[in-house]
Formats: C-alpha cells, structure tokens, sequence
C-alpha cells in the first residue's frame, strides 16, 4: 500500500522526526505538510501548505483530497493554561481538521500523537488528561477502525533534527539505562514514526497504543 499522508505540527519535535522517517521511507509516496510557518524541508515527495488558523481549512479544502492517511502531531502544553483554552486548541481543533479530512477523503486512516496517562474515561481529576481522552474518543467515532492513538512518554530523539525540545539534551545521555529500566514508557521517535506507517499500511490490532505497542508495530515487517 502506497501511503499519501498530510502530516501537522512538523515544525515541532514529534511532527519532525515523523516526516524523516516518511521521507525516507520506500512505502510513503507523497507528503502534504500542513503548518503556520515554514518547515525547511525540501524533498521530491514533499508539498507544504501554510496555513495560519486550523480552525477555519476552508480556503485550503481544495487541497486536501487524494490523501489516505494523516498524522496528526500538532500539540500544546497545558501547563499554565486554563480548561476552556486548552480545550479549544486541542480537541476543538483537532475534530474539526479530522472531521474535513474525513469528509473530504472516505476511508482515511488517521494517527494522533496523544500522551501516557490520557484518560479515555473523559472524568479523572487531570485537566489535559481529560482532554486529550475526549479528543481519542471523538476520532474513534470519526475514523472506525482506521484511528490509531498514539501515547508515547519519553521518546529519544532522532539524531541531527532541529526541532529537538531543549531540555531532552540532558536526557539523552541516559537513554539506553531507561530503556532497559521503563520500558514501558521508553522508545525512540524514530519507532513513532515507523508506528505510523506501519499502522497504515499494515494495520493494528489494537486502536490506543501504549508505548509496548508502539515499540512492536514500529518492527512489524
């Protein structure tokens, strides 16, 4: 199966290591980057829009069709955000991107980048937590059988990419001990990315994947 997917957030440490490993990857044909500023990634396969407000795609619909698969990495920290505010840049924005590139592409596969501890309830104390299992859900609906919620934790960055958060360089070092000591919450950006391919192309049999899954279908051959 050959892969055309529009892909959000690649400016940002996630989104950019899932667009290496789609450039580089044999099964992934073409790419629609989708961003507030400019990636600078320039690749055969690469098309890039950009495009200021997620919450309003009408003047790039004409755009967006002919694609069989999405991954969605846009995000927002919560820290020092209210309820009301985080609820609209996370699940208000990602349900009204999923829902226009359902209706306008039947049949696509989409791929969120969640979080470990996203509570599928919709009712636990943790306001993000909260949120982000609203948004889960949603996609469900939108997407079945063909939505993959990814929860990584710690994810070890994929050497010389840019957008790498700051604060992992003094993490890194420590990366093969707590791979071997959590690995239950420990994997490498380049296993999302792969995840999300092979997700795609090969499918999953299960729909929220915990960092277990992702390290699994990231080796599926």
């Amino acid at each position: 199966m050959k892969i055309r997917t529009i892909i959000t957030g690649a400016t940002g440490m996630v989104g950019e290591g899932v667009l290496q490993e789609c450039l580089e990857h044999p099964d992934v044909e073409s790419i629609l980057l989708i961003s507030r500023k400019p990636s600078g990634k320039s690749h055969p396969k690469l098309k890039e829009i950009i495009h200021e407000s997620f919450l309003d795609l009408s003047i790039i619909e004409k755009d967006l069709s002919g694609y069989n698969a999405c991954f969605f990495c846009l995000g927002v920290s919560s820290i020092g955000m209210k309820e009301e505010a985080y609820h609209k840049l996370t699940y208000d924005l990602t349900i009204h991107v999923a829902e226009t590139l359902a209706r306008l592409n039947p049949g696509m596969n989409f791929c969120y980048v969640s979080g470990a501890s996203t509570d599928s309830s919709e009712k636990g104390r943790i306001m993000w937590a909260r949120v982000k299992g609203k948004t889960e859900n949603r996609l469900m609906q939108i997407f079945p059988g063909k939505a993959y919620m990814f929860r990584p934790g710690y994810m070890q960055p994929t050497p010389g990419l840019k957008n790498t958060i700051k604060y992992y360089r003094y993490f890194t070092w420590m990366y093969p001990a707590l791979r071997v000591l959590f690995p239950k919450f420990v994997s490498t950006l380049k296993e999302i990315g792969l995840a999300m391919i092979n997700a795609v192309s090969r499918g999953y049999e299960k729909q929220v994947l915990e960092v277990p899954d992702i390290v699994k279908l990231a080796g599926k051959q």
